[in-house]
């Protein structure tokens, strides 16, 4: 035991120097055997202190003996208590952080809590529109769920007013949870049970309906906020190619970009009955649009539309995660090879590639060199027009750059080799 009357993780000798320099997360194989075996039966999430080889106090935590990430610190000050004040506290940091970031009178729905990001490992909050949505990833943040949502309300009620909050709904459904020893759970905490018709939110002036209670993750990628806006301002004119589409948020900024016309492609007929209520919802910003859904595998809709002949001014690719683990990197670097070639052989002279990997196995570095060797085999000059990332409100801690996820590029596909 320490002074604090926590349980002891012991590092390791030479492994101290992550956690001295703020890094979030500490593996099985940096603890001392027997600290980690004596620790084997702790509850899963329990405080814990973090101690080097010579018992010199470094950080808390809490531990999960059931992980391959044995201890996720919460903080490197000695004598803090982990209670409400210090819920509300992170909370409060994690709400002001988003100041400034976006106009809250035309954006509504946005993350407020980045997991590691904002001090708080395992845990995500989204905002959308009077809604809070959790994902609880993590022992130690499903053991302080209750905490957490009495801390949430109150600072909620503060920065928002105390009458904007409608409820808290939580969406801890992810299969990483099994990692953690966890099952998958769904359903309110707090509050008024969010509408099987899903709630709007603005993002720029744009409207989206939000499946909160059945949609992917949240019901929303908040993270390409930024990178819808890239998208809308190249759009003017232009036939655009919405592949992976999901509920339309590219469809949508290509729309009140001007686009002439947008065909949204997703192997989910929900996802895209979805999308096109959004489109419907913006109908009054971009009249003039053409829009078409069409349900398919991608890969296939991209090899057809190549031997058709038919071409498209923009194409936007945002995949889902290809690489789960370390071992699937290989594989998952020839599926987004294969359908950047693919787009790139159907996008006019002069026109537009965004292109994206939200795979966190997949460095920038390296999906831009898989972008490279897409225009070798495609037989296309492309030009980089600039390098695209997840949204403000997903930010990212200098010293856990694993939380650099989502990567992405705007190209110009000039033409045929000449």
């Amino acid at each position: 035991m320490t002074s604090s009357g926590l349980p002891q993780v012991k590092l390791k000798a030479g492994k101290e120097k992550p956690v001295i320099q703020r890094h979030p997360w500490i593996f099985s194989g940096a603890l001392d055997k027997k600290c980690d075996e004596a620790l084997a039966n702790l509850d899963p999430g329990s405080l814990v202190d973090v101690v080097d080889h010579q018992g010199k106090w470094l950080a808390f935590g809490y531990f999960n003996p059931k992980s391959q990430i044995r201890c996720r610190i919460l903080g490197w000050e000695q004598d803090v208590v982990v209670n409400s004040a210090f819920w509300e506290a992170r909370f409060d940091l994690a709400f002001r952080s988003r100041r400034g970031l976006f106009d809250p009178a035309t954006t509504t729905g946005y993350r407020l809590v980045h997991a590691e990001a904002d001090l708080l490992p395992g845990l995500i909050v989204d905002r959308i529109g009077n809604y809070l949505v959790l994902q609880i990833l993590t022992a130690g943040m499903a053991r302080a769920r209750g905490a957490i949502v009495e801390a949430l309300v109150r600072v909620a009620g503060h920065h928002f007013g105390k009458d904007v909050l409608a409820g808290i709904y939580e969406r801890s459904d992810e299969a990483v949870r099994t990692l953690e020893g966890l099952s998958q759970t769904t359903g309110a905490l707090w509050g008024n049970l969010p509408s099987e018709d899903g709630v709007i939110v603005q993002e720029h002036g744009m409207n989206f309906r939000v499946d909160i209670l059945h949609g992917h993750k949240t019901g929303f990628y908040f993270d390409q906020r930024d990178s819808r806006q890239a998208v809308r301002a190249v759009s003017a004119g232009a036939t655009v190619l919405n592949a992976f589409s999901y509920t339309g948020g590219f469809s949508v900024a290509a729309g009140l970009g001007g686009a002439k016309s947008v065909l949204s492609v997703d192997v989910s007929v929900p996802a895209l009955k979805l999308c096109e209520e959004n489109i419907q919802l913006n109908r009054a910003a971009c009249r003039d649009l053409h829009h078409e859904i069409l349900s398919g595998d991608v890969f296939e809709v991209l090899r057809l539309f190549r031997d058709e002949g038919r071409m498209f001014d923009l194409v936007v690719l945002d995949p889902p995660k290809f690489a789960q683990s370390a071992a699937h990197v290989d594989r998952a670097c020839r599926g987004y090879k294969d359908i950047n070639r693919l787009a790139m052989q159907i996008i006019n002279p002069g026109g537009f590639l965004a292109t994206f990997s939200c795979s966190g196995l997949i460095s920038a570095d390296l999906f831009q060199k898989v972008v490279f060797s897409a225009t070798v085999d495609a037989h296309r000059h492309v030009h980089m027009v600039s390098h695209l990332s997840q949204a403000s409100c997903h930010p990212i801690l200098f010293s856990f750059p694993q939380g650099d996820y989502l990567k992405g590029f705007l190209c110009r596909v000039l033409g045929p080799n000449i």
